[in-house]
């Protein structure tokens, strides 16, 4: 396994429990989407799984790799080779996209980036993405449009190439053009690597093209339903009740 998650007990720091007795594995190369109503606690996973510090692990464990990471802090996360793409992903003035990138990189895999390279690289990205090159040069998510922000998360992806991907509602608020070239986008990080991806959304726009390998349903912080890639299907077709119930 990639990723485990055992028995998880999370919530925020004033105490509101809000993940309860969570178990999900993640395999080498896997796809899985994580589906449920609003308030069941899907962000949350998502936030505890990477490190957020306004989250609190009361119980269970996380292991990343065989190694224990429920205590370890975001960014020795990212440098083991985890990612999260935000549902609203925040401006950073005084930081170019394009430097925001090289230095992450630089970061995760402690070596010195080319500068040719990266920059072949980062424009056949932004082709994938149909993404104006000069947004390189700005500062990061500063004036950008809600398509253009989750345009610069699936960026980052591309180019940092992590070995674990948690995309939170990437295709929230997004038209359909734009779900459309975010779907392509993850489809090329999957050619890319042998990466394992968690899709949280309340779509089933964005997993066009996408093998998907287990769906689960989250209600109430606690996972009450896993399947193949057919649930997410079936789930569009006739909702959440029945996992309510």
């Amino acid at each position: 396994m990639l990723l485990e998650v055992q028995n998880l007990n999370a919530g925020l720091e004033d105490g509101k429990q809000i993940l309860n007795d969570l178990n999900i594995k993640i395999g080498q190369g896997e796809t899985h989407v994580l589906m449920g109503p609003n308030g069941a606690g899907k962000s949350s996973l998502g936030n505890t799984l990477m490190g957020n510090p306004v989250y609190k692990i009361t119980g269970g464990k996380i292991l990343f790799k065989d190694q224990d990471i429920t205590e370890e802090s975001a960014d020795k996360r990212a440098k083991a080779g985890m990612f999260m793409s935000f549902q609203s992903p925040l401006e950073i003035p005084g930081i170019s996209l394009e430097s925001f990138i090289r230095a992450s990189i630089q970061q995760r895999t402690g070596e010195r980036v080319k500068l040719f390279q990266f920059q072949k690289e980062l424009q056949r990205c932004m082709q994938i993405l149909d993404m104006n090159p000069d947004y390189a040069k700005r500062d990061l998510n500063v004036g950008f449009s809600g398509g253009e922000r989750k345009k610069s998360e699936i960026l980052q992806l591309l180019m940092l190439k992590p070995d674990f991907a948690i995309l939170d509602e990437t295709d929230s608020g997004l038209d359909v053009d734009a779900v459309r070239v975010v779907s392509k986008g993850i489809e090329e990080y999957r050619k890319l690597t042998n990466g394992s991806l968690l899709i949280i959304t309340h779509s089933t726009k964005i997993l066009e093209g996408l093998d998907v390998d287990y769906t689960h349903v989250l209600v109430k912080g606690h996972i009450v339903k896993t399947g193949d890639g057919q649930l997410f299907h079936q789930i569009n077709e006739k909702g959440f009740e029945e996992f309510i119930k």
